[in-house]
């Protein structure tokens, strides 16, 4: 059945692990007549986690796409993980919807990747609300965690539901506000409501004086839009998945309040014109041509690569003919499925709004624009914020010989997971995977070994040093070689400069009167960049280093671009270990997570590694984050130590902060393994 824009609404479920969103998936799809029954997580039999790591581990691994039809609508529901190891699959699937819908646990309350994916949907410019899921649970404390919301995230939290009987049901606070709620008077709580509707909208707020409480929420429907997209409004209802308390309700909400692709803050497409963003409006117009986006590539052990992708505009069709960014021979689409968990249903179009994916386009990768008028080639969506991929493992086949297969398995892992990526470090000789920490890669080794059956050896990698200077300093290289007949020449001055950490490499000509004549100059670059991706003193990548090149010479005969290559190069070299070269060592902003009782441990453990603690907060359920900077170097095996001071009840996550320089005896120690593998660093 084909529905309209307006008739359409795509929600993500967000938040921390367990605070129930798979289970929440269930009881709306149960609730909205899509199954006959929902089901279990622990019982691995939920439309959502059907991976099976999904139902070994009861927890979702990866997003998934449900939907279901419920009063002349159709809701696309978007369940994600919720461990930061999955942040990748969670942030991904933000573009493909209009409302982030933060599911918040009554019992654990607000918790880490709560607060991200608030911050994360906000920045994407996405409707946002809140679901509190356990309203039955015990000892939960209603009143508290509204409160602890409200302090957390800003006054603009406020119920358009609250618990009634103890958690058995809920009340309205909008359409009907009548009957009594456990907590808080369901009048004052419209009130609220009305109150911070009106306040965006000087004509309405005039009329809603005049008529005081008189006001419908027909009357307010649009300001009620505007407030969502502004983010002046972030409603919260209340649930229980586990006895259906305000489910019927929370799909009321879903139709009734939230937007439809007509009414949502517009995709953040742009158009590269010239080295200038240009902004492109979406518009979901059924006729208009074809703007889609893939949030998620899917390795089908039986359909083969399946890209999922939202449709901001026009109309695909069974058969039609779309282009993958700026790519110029289209491809047919001869497979459109609508998603129900794992389940491909086959459809003959979709339109603005609708989210489906195409199989056996194996040109087709995440992020991708797909689009059907070959001028939108250079239009882009604005990139997603990922957090930084820097726990490592280095990996090789168990059995020799079996390198290729590896690579290949690699290479689907890393096409459906943006957060996952393969490295192949400059001198070390290691393929390395990285992720977002150790179960991340844990759950990835488990995938090479139960499904694709390949078994594997890994290690922790080498650690991700740079080099750059301390000081000034002037370099010169004369390359002279003649072997009979035409020969080589090429002379080269230098200077090297520090910049500020993190800025890079930058290669100024200053060269005055021909002396180095223009044609060279690149190959005197080539040089230069060949020694910035091996470094002089230790063979790591430099960076934070200005090279301008101001003097040299040339022979009319004899000079060519290996010269000034070679010159460029040893000139390079010699400016480096002239200017206080020095090793920079990796920095990581890292979160503890641990009970309340450890904090003291956990302190003194990181400051045994060089770290420095910058603060505490308190978080649910007795623990509390610890906050601060280590050196990535001093963290080889840190969830082991973890486990063993907090008793398994501990977690981390790293994120990459900044290099620093590293302590002198290892910056020796570094330069010494360096000089023993035999590189020549000598001008």
């Amino acid at each position: 059945m084909h529905y309209s824009p307006d008739a359409i609404r795509t929600i993500a479920l967000v938040g921390h692990a367990g605070c129930g969103k798979t289970s929440l998936i269930e009881a709306l799809l149960h609730q909205g007549g899509a199954l006959h029954a929902p089901g279990s997580v622990e019982r691995g039999t939920t439309v959502c986690d059907f991976d099976p790591l999904e139902r070994k581990y009861h927890h979702s691994l990866n997003s998934a796409v449900a939907h279901l039809h419920y009063r002349d609508t159709r809701i696309y529901l978007l369940d994600t993980p919720g461990y930061p190891d999955f942040f990748g699959p969670s942030i991904s699937a933000l573009p493909a919807v209009e409302t982030a819908a933060i599911v918040i646990n009554a019992q654990t309350g607000i918790e880490m990747t709560t607060r991200r994916m608030m911050t994360w949907a906000e920045n994407r410019k996405l409707c946002r609300m809140i679901i509190v899921n356990g309203i039955d649970g015990e000892k939960v404390d209603l009143p508290g965690l509204l409160t602890q919301i409200q302090e957390t995230f800003g006054t603009e939290c406020l119920p358009i539901n609250l618990p009634a009987q103890r958690g058995r049901q809920v009340v309205d606070c909008f359409f009907n506000p009548s009957g009594d709620a456990d907590f808080l008077s369901v009048a004052a709580a419209h009130n609220a409501l009305v109150d911070q509707v009106v306040e965006i909208d000087a004509a309405l707020m005039e009329l809603y004086l005049e008529q005081g409480e008189a006001i419908s929420p027909e009357q307010l429907h649009e300001p009620f839009e505007r407030a969502l997209r502004e983010g002046h409004l972030v409603p919260i209802c209340f649930t229980s998945a586990a006895n259906g308390a305000g489910i019927a309700e929370l799909l009321d909400v879903f139709v009734r309040l939230l937007p439809n692709p007509m009414e949502g803050n517009p995709p953040l497409f742009y158009r590269d014109a010239g080295g200038r963003r240009e902004i492109v409006r979406a518009e979901p117009i059924a006729d208009k041509h074809v703007l889609a986006h893939v949030f998620k590539i899917v390795m089908d052990p039986y359909i083969g690569k399946m890209a999922v992708f939202r449709i901001h505009q026009g109309t695909i069709r069974r058969d039609s003919q779309l282009y993958i960014g700026d790519a110029r021979q289209p491809f047919k689409v001869a497979h459109l499925f609508m998603l129900q968990g794992k389940e491909h249903m086959d459809v003959s179009q979709a339109g603005p709004g609708d989210i489906c994916a195409t199989a056996k386009v194996d040109e087709i990768v995440f992020d991708a624009v797909l689009h059907d008028a070959p001028e939108d080639g250079n239009i882009h969506l604005t990139p997603l914020d990922f957090p930084t991929s820097i726990y490592g493992l280095a990996i090789e086949p168990a059995r020799p010989g079996n390198e290729q297969r590896l690579w290949e398995i690699l290479q689907k892992l890393t096409a459906e997971d943006p957060c996952l990526r393969i490295e192949h470090p400059v001198g070390t000789n290691e393929t390395v995977v990285r992720g977002l920490g150790e179960l991340h890669l844990r759950h990835m080794l488990e995938r090479l070994s139960e499904q694709y059956k390949l078994e594997v050896v890994t290690r922790p990698p080498k650690i991700a040093y740079r080099e750059t200077i301390g000081a000034g300093a002037e370099g010169h290289y004369r390359h002279k070689k003649q072997t009979g007949g035409a020969g080589q020449f090429g002379e080269v001055m230098l200077r090297v400069e520090p910049l500020p950490r993190g800025t890079g490499f930058e290669f100024v000509d200053a060269v005055k009167g021909g002396a180095i004549p223009g044609h060279f100059i690149p190959a005197v670059e080539k040089g230069v960049l060949q020694v910035i991706a091996s470094g002089p003193l230790a063979g790591f990548p430099m960076q934070d280093v200005r090279v301008t090149v101001v003097d040299g010479k040339s022979h009319s005969v004899d000079s060519k671009e290996v010269a000034f290559v070679t010159a460029g190069r040893k000139a390079f070299i010699d400016a480096v270990l002239k200017a206080q070269p020095i090793v920079l060592e990796p920095i990581v902003d890292i979160e503890v997570t641990t009970p309340e009782a450890a904090m003291g441990d956990i302190i003194g453990d990181l400051s045994s590694k060089r770290g420095q603690v910058h603060g505490t907060r308190a978080a649910a359920g007795n623990t509390v984050v610890v906050a601060g900077k280590v050196p990535l170097s001093e963290l080889n095996d840190y969830q082991s130590r973890l486990n063993a001071i907090a008793g398994g009840l501990g977690n981390y996550n790293i994120q990459l902060s900044h290099y620093d320089p590293a302590p002198p005896a290892q910056q020796s120690r570094l330069a010494s393994q360096h000089k023993s593998h035999g590189e020549d660093t000598e001008p």
